[in-house]
């Protein structure tokens, strides 16, 4: 399908987390051990329809990094599905038809739309998916994904570009496109306190169908794990298909998450 575009705000030139954030992100660790003493709590989020979900991992990440929120979902009965594409080494123009063969293959085998939830560079092909083929896409969650305004403001750019051999800058039609209003429900879970991912790149447009989900103190190396993130995913996921209501932040995490106004106010 042609790429449409929604009316992404202005770009203007941001600034990569600072050092201070970048050494912090070894916390990751701490946030995966605390959601794994919260089982219990986490296990009483809203239970699932066995819809199929498709986990994206992040830069460099493999499917490896998105098991603990695959358990998790299975668990609250969803039918969880990692990408099988081993490491992921960037590209998101190359890997395009690959992603989308894999998102027809398990839309096929369940015959029903997909969630698709994506940790960082995930995401970002998550959002490109669903403009690709919203007719097999159920919703977005996408976990501290650098989409929006200048996408260069990570501090793995240069990394990214060795890497998977693209320049963030390239293929400006698709990166608008991205970056855009999507044709099914999305939701953007992010952190001010990311070191690795400027939180500002994080934000897509609010709308009837769309909400941004700020979480305070989380890592991006632990926001996958982490367990106001995993009930907010839960959450998220849980919505009757076609349907779309405003996350509740007056569950038991409440205190994990930022007034909606705070994303509201970076416009």
């Amino acid at each position: 399908m042609p790429l449409t575009a929604g009316a992404p705000r202005a770009s203007h030139k941001l600034r990569p987390p600072g050092l201070s954030l970048m050494l912090a992100e070894v916390r990751g660790i701490l946030e995966f051990n605390a959601s794994l003493l919260m089982a219990p709590l986490l296990m009483r989020a809203p239970r699932g329809d066995g819809h199929p979900v498709l986990a994206l991992p992040g830069f460099l990440a493999s499917d490896l990094s998105m098991a603990p929120l695959r358990r998790y979902l299975v668990e609250l009965g969803y039918d969880a599905h990692a990408w099988q594409m081993g490491r992921n080494t960037g590209g998101v123009s190359r890997m395009r038809a690959s992603l989308c063969d894999r998102l027809a293959s398990i839309h096929a085998a369940a015959g029903r739309k997909v969630s698709l939830v994506g940790w960082s560079l995930g995401g970002v092909y998550a959002r490109d998916l669903a403009l690709q083929a919203p007719e097999m896409v159920r919703g977005v969650v996408t976990l501290a994904s650098p989409f929006a305004g200048d996408v260069r403001a990570t501090n793995a750019t240069r990394l990214y570009e060795a890497m998977s051999g693209e320049t963030v800058d390239e293929n400006s039609e698709l990166r608008r496109a991205i970056a855009g209003d999507l044709p099914v429900p999305a939701t953007s879970i992010y952190s001010r306190a990311d070191g690795i991912v400027n939180w500002r790149t994080c934000l897509l447009h609010p709308s009837d169908t769309a909400e941004n989900i700020e979480i305070y103190l989380a890592s991006h190396t632990g926001i996958g794990v982490n367990a106001a993130a995993l009930w907010a995913i839960a959450d998220r996921l849980a919505q009757p298909e076609g349907q779309f209501i405003p996350f509740d932040r007056s569950g038991p995490f409440a205190m994990a998450y930022a007034p909606p106004e705070n994303a509201q106010s970076a416009y």
